[in-house]
């Protein structure tokens, strides 16, 4: 079982700017470096293209991640239900 550690939210830790690059990285499952290359490059050949596709993704990811989020699973209830398991357990071999 993957522990999951609390983060805080893409646009407010401090190395990035909006999170998107590093946001669809997460969704696609690859390192974010792939993408922000590209958009870095793409500000010094047109920054106000890079700017304005930057901010359209971010709003892609915006509204992704408020219709489909991530189910989140609280640390109290994944122990309770180890715990009930391992007395279901010991029930059994008692029996």
């Amino acid at each position: 079982m993957e522990a999951q550690v609390k983060q805080a939210p893409l646009p407010l830790r401090p190395h990035t700017i909006l999170g998107v690059c590093e946001a669809i990285g997460e969704d696609f499952g690859f390192n974010p470096a792939f993408l922000r290359i590209p958009f870095a490059a793409s500000v010094l050949y047109s920054p106000m293209w890079a700017i304005g596709a930057y901010l359209a993704l971010g709003l892609v990811v915006l509204a992704s991640r408020m219709i489909f989020p991530k189910p989140q699973i609280s640390e109290p209830l994944k122990r309770s239900e180890t715990i009930a398991r391992n007395d279901q357990q010991e029930f059994a071999k008692a029996a």
